[in-house]
């Protein structure tokens, strides 16, 4: 009991710092990352980033390799890692070695059936950071990336996606694309792909991008909606040719009513005049496509008058 009583009393002085002025953090959180309970060290480590505390980059990085090793199991749940890994790459560190120390780390912990790794945050959160280790060459980055790709755990693949995306070279490019037409995976990889190669390539990949719509014009088809999606992110005028052109030609109702959704967030003239035709046509899913895209308030007067 007292030992609960303690623990509270402990975290409720590091969550008093929240709103404290940053220069009377400093040691506080220094004592704090020294602790040996992974929900306290994990706690100071958010608080050491929001007060931008880069005098406590050295604290940090020791009290990730303390938290590293399996054996005794002191961080369950990898709260401790993850949050100095974020903490570290708010900072711009620069030693790869503890970000490829996290990307290859794995923590399997009880449940009721087979363990589970708790470490598929971690490792998503130290590949973005690799990117960013100045020290290391795009071929180097790509080359621990890789791997990843086939990693158990969707966040940490679809966290590599976009890891490769911010190499912004043509080789990431080609990975992405390569990456893409494998297929075989969740949508969510495949949509993060097909964003990836579209925010790199703009117009050159948009025919490439619309040929994964062609799967949702039969039937259903997720990664055909995250391909809608990707392509009406990039907001060109010809997304919304690309998509509207797809919509006339399926007849598939819930795959139209997502080209609807995705016509509408490429915030084109031309696709708020179609969709506001249609809506005047009584078709209900392009009203709340519309009104789902933060329409400004004449489309919204417009809307209404209907």
């Amino acid at each position: 009991m007292a030992t609960a009583r303690s623990f509270d009393v402990e975290l409720a002085a590091l969550e008093s710092l929240r709103n404290a002025e940053p220069a009377s953090t400093l040691e506080p959180l220094r004592k704090a990352l020294a602790h040996r309970n992974n929900f306290i060290v994990a706690k100071a480590a958010k608080l050491a980033a929001l007060h931008g505390q880069q005098g406590l980059i050295e604290a940090l990085a020791t009290a990730f390799y303390r938290f590293l090793p399996n054996e005794k199991k002191p961080d369950p749940q990898c709260w401790a890692k993850t949050a100095l890994a974020e903490a570290l790459a708010a900072f711009e560190y620069q030693d790869e070695g503890l970000f490829l120390a996290g990307m290859h780390h794995f923590q399997p912990e009880a449940s009721w059936g087979p363990p589970v790794d708790s470490a598929g945050q971690l490792r998503g959160v130290c590949a973005l950071a690799l990117v960013q280790c100045r020290s290391l060459s795009s071929v180097d980055v790509l080359t621990h990336l890789t791997p990843l790709f086939a990693d158990k755990i969707l966040p940490v693949r679809v966290n590599a996606a976009r890891a490769v995306e911010q190499i912004g070279n043509d080789a990431a490019t080609l990975l992405l694309r390569l990456r893409a037409e494998l297929g075989s995976d969740e949508a969510e990889l495949l949509g993060a792909c097909y964003s990836g190669v579209l925010r790199l390539e703009g117009l050159r990949a948009l025919a490439w991008a619309g040929r994964f719509l062609a799967g949702g014009v039969n039937g259903p088809d997720e990664t055909s909606a995250e391909a809608a999606f990707a392509i009406a992110d990039t907001r060109m005028e010809e997304a919304f040719t690309l998509l509207h052109a797809t919509w006339k030609q399926t007849r598939y109702p819930e795959f139209r009513e997502t080209l609807l959704t995705a016509m509408a967030m490429t915030r084109q003239e031309r696709a708020v005049e179609f969709l506001l035709a249609e809506a005047t046509d009584g078709n209900r899913a392009a009203r709340q496509a519309l009104e789902s895209s933060a329409p400004g308030e004449e489309i919204l007067a417009r809307l209404r008058a209907l």
